[in-house]
């Protein structure tokens, strides 16, 4: 769990996650091996283990051998919650070049599936018109940034893809899942004129998103899909991440055995039971599971009108 300066009380109110209506949380980190944010096993005879040991012990078996071979002991994504209760600021994420140059790293492009949005609430993802590095500076200078991006009334089961050197930013009222690469690097261009509890405002990194943003691309930010009731449906097929919506009353049975990647359940709405050879368990609303690539099928059986979100390489 993550405090943030934007965050609100939806996973104490919302979700199983927390008592603590207090603490503004404003991120639910699901799925992690960054450094000091390891995921750990919950229950079961490896319970207390990390990610990181996982991957190191089983390797191509709990992620897939192709995914293994290409980003070894790490694992490949970063999986949340993001919980706005006020716009998060105005920001840019390098690309995998500048990313690997800057700091030996990956890049973060990333993909939102809203979860909730409050009436009149949205995003704000790539330039309204051509842009160009000048005019990121004035409009910097004179803290009108936002009125150069384009803004997307946001509704609950609407899907907005965030290539990294996009300016962008998450808005009030918006609750997202958030599947990204694995990393937490972040240029902050403009916060809302926002101070913290000491009154100070937040560092922003001018100079270093000037480097960071692809000026001028004609991205499709909003993806357009459509969804079958009690079946797959596909939202988004990527070199990061492929990303399915499973929305059913029925029991399902999934096949894995030839996608040779481990494979993510994030419920985003109702409640479901996972059923294999040797497992048996129950994802409530905002939890998370991480199916090994050596399982080949899993039982997916509804409590009550549930969606998933399925995630794999």
């Amino acid at each position: 769990m993550k405090e943030r300066l934007w965050g609100g009380s939806a996973f104490a109110e919302q979700y199983r996650k927390t008592d603590d209506t207090q603490t503004k949380f404003g991120e639910s980190w699901e799925i992690s091996d960054l450094d000091e944010n390891i995921s750990v096993v919950a229950n079961g005879f490896l319970a207390e283990n990390d990610l990181r040991e996982m991957i190191e012990t089983y390797m191509g078996e709990l992620v897939g051998d192709s995914v293994f071979d290409q980003n070894g002991l790490g694992f490949p994504l970063l999986i949340k919650i993001i919980d706005a209760q006020e716009d998060l600021s105005v920001q840019v994420h390098p690309d995998d070049s500048l990313a690997q140059q800057r700091y030996g790293q990956n890049g973060k492009t990333e993909i939102w599936h809203v979860i909730h949005a409050d009436e009149n609430a949205g995003i704000y993802a790539g330039f309204n018109k051509p842009t160009s590095k000048q005019d990121y500076i004035e409009a910097v200078k004179s803290k009108k940034i936002a009125s150069l991006l384009q803004f997307y009334p946001a509704k609950k089961g609407e899907l907005f893809f965030i290539p990294a050197g996009t300016v962008h930013a998450l808005g009030k009222g918006v609750r997202v899942a958030e599947i990204q690469q694995p990393s937490d690097i972040t240029y902050r261009i403009f916060d809302w004129n926002r101070v913290d509890d000491n009154g100070l405002p937040r560092e922003l990194h001018i100079a270093e998103a000037l480097e960071a943003i692809h000026f001028n691309e004609d991205e499709k930010y909003k993806i357009e899909y459509e969804e079958k009731f009690n079946s797959t449906s596909t939202l988004f097929r990527s070199e990061f991440f492929n990303i399915n919506a499973i929305f059913f009353d029925k029991p399902l049975q999934k096949n894995y055995a030839n996608i040779n990647s481990f494979v993510v359940y994030l419920c985003v709405e109702g409640e479901v039971h996972l059923f294999g050879d040797d497992f048996h368990e129950v994802l409530y609303a905002g939890e998370t599971a991480l199916i090994p690539a050596s399982i080949p099928m899993v039982n997916l059986v509804p409590n009550t009108k549930s969606r998933l979100l399925e995630v794999y390489i």
